[in-house]
């Protein structure tokens, strides 16, 4: 696919989406979902890739759906939230290998939403989040009420959803919404050595990590005990943890293979 609304590389294991429509603050068209969710798709197919991060291009993150698009005749925003965000929002929690969001700026209504369906924020301290969706009279998707109440708790979710106020990345970073705010100069260097870091790692071990994630949202302690002790197995047989022990007897720094 040649992409027109998002841009794709990869270098040092680690594909980078940017999102790519930086006169519209990088809202989202069919198009732009469309390319997203197939650079996606190429980044988890591709075995050069260990790691992903999304970003935006110029000054905003996301600023959401191009409301101009959604609303046009004959368009249902239903079919719009599930073709476009539900996919994506799936896409990245399904994802075996880690997505690391780089908020560069602006994060609003989807864009927030995407940023914390990853699985580590990282955010410019000049940027903010908000969920956006009351003021035109709609409610949070994206994944928005089910991702926030865990993120902070039932009363600041709806506050955050109802108040539509706008919230200081560093805020964000003290009430658990993302993992981090640094400087703005340092936000592209620091997401970057972290998911070249991630892609040295025991990816087997980091897909089976998530994994387990993901099911503790639906688990009870003792079926989720047991989730654990088969996926340890999983681990447990995999190169990467022979290589892993083997470089700690032997004193040296392991090479993982994501097998």
């Amino acid at each position: 696919m040649n992409y027109e609304q998002i841009q794709y590389g990869v270098a040092e294991g680690v594909a980078t989406i940017s999102l790519n429509r930086p006169d519209k603050l990088n809202s989202f068209t069919a198009k732009m979902a469309e390319e997203t969710l197939h650079a996606l798709g190429v980044a988890q197919s591709a075995a050069a890739v260990r790691a992903i991060v999304i970003t935006g291009s110029g000054r905003a993150f996301c600023a959401g759906q191009d409301l101009a698009e959604a609303t046009a005749p004959g368009v249902r925003i239903e079919d719009v939230v599930e073709r476009q965000y539900n996919a994506m929002v799936r896409c990245i929690r399904k994802m075996p290998k880690p997505v690391l969001a780089s908020v560069n700026g602006i994060a609003a209504g989807a864009g927030a939403n995407l940023a914390y369906a990853c699985d580590l924020a990282y955010a410019a301290e000049s940027a903010v989040f908000v969920q956006s969706f009351v003021n035109i009279g709609l409610i949070p998707d994206s994944g928005g009420t089910y991702t926030l109440p865990r993120l902070v708790g039932m009363q600041r979710a709806f506050g955050q959803v109802v108040l539509a106020e706008k919230l200081p990345a560093k805020r964000a970073e003290e009430l658990g919404m993302i993992w981090k705010a640094v400087p703005d100069a340092a936000l592209a260097d620091e997401v970057r050595a972290v998911a070249e870091r991630l892609a040295t790692m025991p990816t087997l071990a980091i897909a089976l990590t998530k994994y387990a994630l993901n099911r503790s949202q639906g688990s009870n302690l003792e079926q989720h005990l047991l989730v654990e002790g088969e996926l340890q197995a999983i681990a447990g047989r995999s190169h990467d943890c022979k290589e892993g022990v083997a470089a700690f007897l032997e004193k040296r720094k392991p090479v993982f293979t994501g097998h």
